[in-house]
């Protein structure tokens, strides 16, 4: 019976995602594209992190889509490095959907080893993000990440695309920005989760003035 109700909610979701899909690409492609800053003027010193641009072959940036990045590598007195990508698309209507890490990461090599939520305490409230664990080889790796979506940080990928109809009916807006901190586990699990989630504390608020409300 657990079975068969679960099954029953997963077709449902597809199915309104599918319907909501659908009523995306009906509605009109004037819409309002909101200005943002140029995410190359992020700071590269946060704190104790200091960062240095990686950037990303252009046949890559074209494939994924985005109209602006950033992609640094932070470190700080430890040395060990926080990888921090942040991808912003003006409008998802013409094609151009956000990349979800747990479909590219696989593609790249990167097999899972578990996923979950995280509640992160930022200034004046908290954010939940998706904590990702992959290995390759010997290399294991932990991601955090989130999709930060017209003033809203979303997690959850299926409610990614349900405020994206409603923002798109009610805003006429359909921007959106992928979020990803990337640490290596070479010092443990559990210091790299600190590690990342003492980035994501120091990056949030910064970012918050680069990413339109």
């Amino acid at each position: 019976m657990l079975e068969h109700s679960m099954r029953a909610r997963i077709l449902i979701t597809a199915g309104l995602l599918v319907a909501a899909t659908a009523l995306l690409h009906s509605l009109s492609h004037g819409e309002r594209i909101p200005p943002h800053r140029p995410l190359r003027e992020f700071p590269p010193v946060l704190g104790n992190w200091q960062g240095a641009d990686s950037p990303i072959v252009q046949r890559i940036v074209k494939a994924v889509g985005v109209d602006d990045y950033l992609n640094r590598v932070y470190a700080d007195r430890s040395g060990v490095p926080v990888a921090f990508y942040v991808g912003y698309y003006e409008s998802q209507r013409t094609g151009d959907w956000v990349h979800s890490p747990k479909n590219c990461l696989p593609g790249a090599g990167w097999e899972p080893v578990s996923a979950g939520r995280l509640t992160i305490a930022v200034p004046g409230h908290a954010i939940v993000v998706n904590q990702y664990l992959v290995k390759k080889g010997l290399d294991q790796e932990l991601v955090l990440y989130w999709y930060q979506a017209r003033g809203r940080v979303i997690a959850s990928e299926y409610w990614g695309k349900v405020w994206l109809v409603v923002d798109a009916i009610t805003r006429n807006r359909t921007d959106v920005a992928l979020v990803r901190v990337w640490t290596p586990t070479v010092d443990g699990e559990e210091r790299a989760r600190n590690r990342a989630v003492e980035f994501a504390q120091a990056a949030y608020p910064r970012l918050n003035q680069f990413l339109p409300d």
